[in-house]
């Protein structure tokens, strides 16, 4: 018996809270600074690094057509992972809570081209999928000691479409 797709729908705040953060300037600014030349958008992450330390590093990733099928998924139990993209490609965040050690239902969600994402410690993710060409984010998350990659894999991949894909 196969699975039925699961479809994407464009991320938003409210519906994403329970796995992480929409990192975007939207709105107005919470403060303005340098002299009122520059608007600051304040704390939009629960960034968590545990015993670690915040690390930066740049992912360069393939770009994929959609539908995405989906054969894994990974989870960092000891801290959270933001990703910020640079070359304004939106990405397909595939998102699930843990339900006793593998992923539980999954969720879909595509970014705009200028929002990023902040995922909470052990939320179960997919892979990064850029849609369309080659994408390049920054990335922030955990150094430090103790194994912080944990991965599941789907007995058949989950096929995960996006609107007019």
């Amino acid at each position: 018996m196969t699975a039925a797709p699961l479809h994407a729908r464009p991320i938003d705040g409210v519906a994403f809270r329970p796995y992480g953060d929409v990192i975007a300037a939207e709105g107005a600014p919470d403060a303005l600074v340098n002299g009122g030349r520059c608007g600051r958008y304040h704390d939009l992450a629960r960034l968590d690094f545990g015993d670690g330390r915040a690390g930066l590093s740049l992912f360069e990733s393939d770009g994929f057509d959609p539908p995405l099928a989906l054969a894994m998924m990974e989870r960092h139990p000891l801290g959270s992972q933001a990703f910020l993209p640079l070359n304004g490609v939106p990405m397909l965040v595939v998102v699930a809570e843990d339900a006793g050690g593998a992923p539980g239902p999954p969720a879909a969600f595509i970014t705009a081209s200028t929002q990023g994402v902040n995922l909470l410690r052990g939320v179960w993710h997919g892979v990064l999928a850029p849609l369309g060409p080659s994408g390049l984010y920054a990335v922030i998350d955990r150094i430090g000691p103790g194994d912080n990659l944990e991965e599941h894999r789907f007995e058949r991949p989950l096929t995960v479409t996006v609107p007019g894909g």
